[in-house]
């Protein structure tokens, strides 16, 4: 482990000093990418400075223990000596959890689908409340958030809506929301006062960059239609919809959610991207694969992941049989509430690698 850190701490100190290169300075996207990099490594050097120096006064009052003639001193040392110990185990165990390897589409921006599902009125009524609740966390977090896609419940909500969200580490934050969200509760449009459950799903994605997946343009073939269904009166009258063909490995992908062709051929292009990524992905790193069939990592729509009983004031997150009596401040966008569940989903996560990494070496 000494070794491993010795090592980040000299590709810490080479990004420094790129940093004030001038001509990285005037590379605005290298110059970010080496930022993102420097306060990532900053954390570990820090961890790891601090451990190296509880590390040489360990040594130290060994040295006094064996070799000092004054006892009064000695036993100072000792004392010394049995708060250390301890003290390094648990910074250890810190260490550990800092070298996990980090998922390195943690720091996308995304796009969020957020869409009806069983429960008719009263599940797009659901739906329009988690976009109410994110929102209040994209606030919190100070992210830049777009509506690029809305289409209205009948009574209220949203049969789907679509969001564009960039800022700091937004995927590693949100990646943990992608599934089945379920309600337990009186619906609005109940007149009988029975309790209903009802489903709307998350998908988040990553936004990828050309390069991220090493697509040719010249692989690429596009078609323009006319968008279907509701929209307003530009969806019949301009072929707004698209579709694109990466021709090597016969992805198709279409959509007709944005509001102009630009907008639809950017959408398009994120989710050929994210299909062509995993296959490849799944292809090629066996141990990826692993992590998406792990409880905490799914984000299979399919997979009921969290229940929001309102008469019990409860949410259950069922990846990690967390309950929380406190639904009403969750989603009325109490600070710190939905961090807490993300939290506690990440740690369970890098618990998950650092036990599969500790499998792998033995």
């Amino acid at each position: 482990m000494l070794n491993k850190l010795e090592s980040i701490k000299d590709r810490f100190e080479y990004i420094g000093e790129q940093m004030v290169d001038p001509e990285v300075i005037t590379d605005i996207k290298r110059y970010t990418k080496l930022t993102k990099e420097y306060n990532e490594l900053k954390k570990i050097v820090i961890a790891y400075d601090a451990y190296n120096l509880v590390l040489e006064n360990i040594e130290s009052n060994k040295t006094i223990i064996a070799e000092e003639d004054d006892e009064e001193f000695r036993e100072m040392a000792k004392a010394e000596l049995n708060e250390l110990l301890p003290k390094k185990e648990k910074m250890e165990e810190d260490i550990k959890f800092l070298l996990i390897p980090k998922d390195p589409e943690d720091e996308k921006d995304v796009i969020v689908e957020i869409r009806s599902g069983t429960g008719g009125d009263e599940a797009s009524i659901f739906a329009g409340d988690l976009f109410d609740m994110y929102k209040y966390y994209f606030q919190e977090k100070k992210w830049k958030f777009e509506v690029i896609n809305e289409t209205a419940g009948t009574v209220g909500g949203y049969s789907k809506v679509i969001i564009e969200v960039e800022g700091d580490n937004v995927y590693g934050q949100l990646k943990f929301e992608s599934g089945a969200h379920r309600v337990q509760r009186v619906p609005k449009t109940e007149s009988q006062g029975r309790v209903h459950t009802s489903a709307a799903t998350v998908a988040v994605m990553p936004k990828f960059e050309m390069e991220d997946v090493e697509i040719n343009k010249a692989d690429l073939s596009w078609d323009t239609f006319r968008a279907s269904g509701a929209g307003g009166q530009h969806v019949n009258k301009t072929e707004s919809a698209v579709r694109v063909t990466h021709k090597p490995t016969g992805i198709v992908v279409e959509c007709q959610d944005g509001r102009s062709q630009l907008k639809n051929r950017e959408i398009a292009l994120q989710r050929l991207y994210l299909k062509i990524h995993e296959t490849k992905r799944e292809a090629h790193d066996e141990s990826i694969a692993n992590r998406r069939r792990s409880l905490v990592a799914s984000g299979d729509r399919s997979a009921k992941i969290r229940t929001y009983n309102y008469p019990q004031n409860r949410m259950t997150d069922h990846r990690i049989n967390l309950t929380l009596y406190s639904l009403g401040d969750l989603m009325s966008g109490k600070e710190g509430k939905l961090q807490n569940i993300i939290d506690q989903l990440k740690i369970t996560e890098n618990a998950e690698k650092l036990q599969a990494g500790i499998d792998q070496n033995q």
